[in-house]
This record gives C-alpha cells, structure tokens and sequence, in this order.
C-alpha cells in the first residue's frame, strides 16, 4: 500500500487540500498551505518530547489533585473538606453508589487510564514497535473521546460554589485540589493533541519497505 507521504504528497490540517510536499520531505521543514495559507508538515514538529513533557507534567498534578481537598463546605450544623476520593468514599457510605461509581471512573480512572495509555503509545513509538497498528490507533482515538469527560468534577465544583451562598446557612467554595485536578484534565488533553498517531504506522512502514528491498 502505497501513502501520500512516499508518492510526495501532504495533506493540510485545516483545509484538507492535498498538495505536493517533495521539499518538506527532504528538508523536514513546515511549509504553508497553496489553498488557505495554514501552516503544514509531515508530522507534527517534536511530538514525541512535546507530548512526554506534557505527559509528565499531567502526571506529577495528578498526586495533589488526588491528596488535596478539592471541595469545603459549611452549613450551620458542619463544616469540611473533602479530596476525590474522600468524597467518592462519602456518597459509597451514604448509598449513592451509582454516583461514587460515575465520579471515580470520571474523575480518577480516566486521568489516570489516559497518562498510562498515552505512555504506552509513546514507548510504542520510540521503540518502532510493529505490534498491532490498527488497535493502537483505536486506543489513541478513545483516549481522545474520553478525555474531556474527566472535567466532570470541575464542572460540579464550580456550579457548587457558584449557585450554594446561603451566607451563614450554607456555603461552598472550591479547594486548591481542584486547580491541580483542572490542571491534569488541561494537560493530558494538550499531550493527546500533540500526539501524531501517524507515527505508529511509520515503523510499519519502514518494516514493509526493509522486506520489500530485501
């Protein structure tokens, strides 16, 4: 099978027009679109150490968005903090166990499954590993249509503090667990979107054309 990138040909992010890219295969530099001037390349300049520094850094704000409190309340009878899991704890405790289960699976499975699987795909690339394309292009897709569910809680919190100001009665404001739970979501969003999953199939690619010339 034959890909635009051997027959020299690239194809534009923004428009989708597909040009010839025989310069910016020989040289690796961005060039712009002829249609509507975006600028283009083969593969997405540095992916591999763009999305490892994105990746960690989403990784190193998961410990205090899980450690600190996210949440504080105050009514006339009690006031507390509560981290993640503290309050999946609460709503298990309280019977809610169908809510403990959406806010664990939003809130700490998916970040977490996110930063495993886009490591996965990173060493998958940096090792030129030919173990099945086509499913780890699959897992890429997912981890992107999952990611922005894991700003559920965020979403929750900030309605909270915004619509619960009862002065004395009832408060709610949000706790700096939050920002770093904010701050994961916004991370491992930005490192799947640096992420060029065309770079799995080159390996395969360079495998076919060893075999080809052998």
């Amino acid at each position: 099978m034959t890909r635009g990138r051997a027959s020299g040909l690239g194809r534009c992010h923004v428009c989708g027009l597909t040009y010839a890219a025989q310069y910016e295969a020989v040289t690796g530099a961005a060039v712009f679109c002829p249609r509507c001037g975006a600028r283009t390349c083969l593969r997405k300049p540095n992916s591999l150490t763009r999305t490892w520094s994105w990746l960690i850094a989403a990784a190193v704000m998961y410990v205090p968005a899980n450690l600190l409190p996210v949440m504080y309340t105050h009514s006339l009878f009690r006031s507390s903090s509560s981290t993640l899991l503290g309050g999946i704890a609460q709503l298990w405790v309280a019977g809610e166990w169908d809510l403990a289960l959406i806010v664990f699976v939003a809130s700490v499975a998916v970040p977490l499954t996110k930063i495993i699987c886009l490591a996965f795909l990173l060493i998958g690339v940096q090792r030129h590993s030919c173990w099945h394309p086509r499913a780890r292009t699959r897992l890429y897709r997912a981890v992107e249509f999952v990611g922005h569910w894991s700003m559920l809680d965020v979403f929750v919190v900030a309605l909270l503090a915004a619509l619960v100001q009862f002065g004395t009665l009832a408060q709610v404001h949000a706790e700096p667990g939050i920002i770093a739970f904010a701050a994961v979501v916004v991370l491992t969003m930005i490192a799947s979107m640096t992420f060029d999953p065309r770079l799995i199939w080159d390996a395969q690619d360079a495998t076919e054309s060893g075999r080809e010339s052998v």
